[in-house]
């Protein structure tokens, strides 16, 4: 039976930051992106401070390759509507934060944002996507491509190298099969185990480097303790919601009886969900959770969170 590893987002906050194990990152990014990736340094910046706080549900790394580039890397548990935005606002900091001031254009860095998602984000069935900036002519439909000049000053060939790249790993969406070695990369992200077969870039390091076993006792009492923090949450949302659809299946019965059974079972479900939300935030503030973190997790504003 395959052995337990350390989850990945404890292992992007204790492990992962240490040049003994830039390895295990460098071989996860070099499947991903479909080309060798050595991480030169792994960067402190605003957007990717570690924190005491093992309750979060995020957690990011920002590295730097040998080649300049930055390459951040977010791993996000619960729901947050504005997950996309939230995209958008990481790389749009990171070009201007590592732009010096006075410095031309060209010299802004590429950017590739890597995200491991375990909550359902958007519509779509698969479980790797990845997205780029792409010109199309609105009446002759060609490409928007690079003068010759222009691929020899920067040394690139396409327009989409310039800007940021966007990669989400949907993992739940992962059948748990593995076909290729970046299958047996989202395996670990799913199960946090490493078959002994894997011959992906990085496994080999990672099966070494991040039993859980082989923390020291310090490390593994802090581990469990953030597993325990990670099952509460998740145990916490999941009451809340099957409370909020029960209240709301009841009361939308009774309309229904009144009204239609059919008007009435739908517009339980639309309160459920309401029931829900609430339920979820009453109970995550009671919990002293910051109250931005709530909005993102319930959708609901602040003001209807300070009355609860």
């Amino acid at each position: 039976m395959p052995q337990t590893h350390i989850r990945f987002d404890w292992a992007i906050k204790k492990l992962l930051r240490n040049k003994a194990n830039y390895g295990v990152l460098a071989g996860f990014l070099s499947e991903l992106l479909g080309k060798q990736i050595k991480i030169q340094s792994i960067l402190e910046g605003e957007s990717n401070q570690q924190t005491e706080d093992d309750k979060l549900n995020r957690v990011d790394i920002l590295a730097e390759n040998d080649q300049g580039e930055l390459i951040l890397i977010e791993v996000q548990n619960n729901t947050e509507q504005d997950y996309f935005h939230r995209m958008l606002y990481g790389t749009s900091r990171l070009i201007t934060d590592f732009l010096e001031k006075g410095e031309p254009y060209g010299k802004i860095k590429k950017v590739y944002s890597v995200n491991v998602v375990y909550f359902s984000l958007g519509q779509g069935e698969d479980y790797i996507y990845k997205g780029i900036l792409d010109f199309r002519g609105l009446h002759r439909e060609d490409r928007l491509g690079l003068s010759i000049n222009q691929q020899k000053l920067f040394n690139i060939h396409e327009v989409y190298e310039i800007f940021p790249e966007y990669y989400v790993i949907k993992v739940n969406n992962f059948n748990e099969v593995a076909k290729t070695p970046l299958d047996e990369w989202i395996y670990f992200l799913k199960k946090s185990q490493i078959k002994e077969e894997f011959t992906a870039q990085g496994l080999a390091l990672a099966k070494e480097n991040l039993l859980v076993d082989s923390l020291s006792e310090e490390e593994r009492a802090n581990y469990l303790r953030f597993m325990e923090n990670r099952r509460y949450e998740v145990s916490l949302i999941e009451s809340s919601r099957s409370e909020g659809r029960l209240e709301g299946l009841e009361e939308g019965m009774e309309k229904g009886i009144q009204a239609g059974m059919e008007q009435g079972i739908q517009a339980g479900i639309e309160q459920g969900k309401q029931q829900e939300k609430m339920n979820i935030a009453r109970t995550l503030k009671q919990k002293g959770t910051e109250l931005d973190i709530i909005t993102e997790i319930t959708g609901l504003s602040r003001e209807e969170i300070e009355k609860l």
